[in-house]
């Protein structure tokens, strides 16, 4: 239990220097070629039982064919995946069907972009906290521990991580469960 504690802090600690680079301008993005779809694969299937929180581990992909390679923070990316993975393993666990993430391409008036969805069938949230999920230390239900909900840094961090490379993330119910949309931008590879 004590170095379940340790590892906990450690995470929170790392969380919130995290926040504090991203949030405040002071982190440089190492932007690398990323296939976005095999780094999906490559979180999903590093996704581990946790017997502790009674989850059942399972994701359901869908990745549209051919998607463009995009230039990202792999390490930041994997955080945001981690962290969206997390919740709706989380909020999903009386859900009869698993989460789903899926890959999309999309074209509108401001560009291209690759429109990355993790959606969850727990029962989501009320209509009044949605606007504030992505605030710093927000959570739903203050009643919650910490076995139960992190510390509400979380869709924070993800909402820092989307920003940085240039996109946005978006919040819905989607009637049962939560919707979490990332938004990046195709852009071509620098010199």
């Amino acid at each position: 239990a004590l170095l379940r504690d340790v590892g906990d802090m450690r995470d929170l600690v790392t969380d919130l220097l995290e926040s504090e680079r991203l949030g405040q301008g002071h982190a440089a993005l190492h932007l690398e070629s990323v296939d976005l779809p095999a780094l999906v694969a490559e979180m999903v299937d590093s996704l581990a039982v946790n017997a502790a929180q009674g989850l059942a581990v399972g994701v359901a992909v869908d990745a549209q064919t051919e998607l463009p390679v995009l230039q990202l923070d792999r390490i930041r990316m994997r955080l945001l995946l981690r962290n969206l993975l997390d919740n709706a393993l989380r909020h999903n666990a009386e859900a009869d069907q698993e989460p789903r993430l899926t890959l999309r391409h999309d074209l509108d008036g401001n560009g291209a972009w690759v429109c990355l969805t993790v959606r969850d069938f727990g029962p989501g949230v009320a209509a009044s906290a949605l606007p504030h999920l992505a605030e710093p230390f927000y959570r739903p239900d203050t009643a919650r521990g910490r076995t139960a909900g992190g510390v509400g840094l979380g869709l924070y961090l993800c909402k820092l991580v989307a920003q940085a490379h240039g996109g946005s993330l978006e919040i819905a119910n989607a009637q049962p469960g939560l919707e979490v949309t990332v938004r990046l931008p195709v852009r071509s590879a620098g010199p």
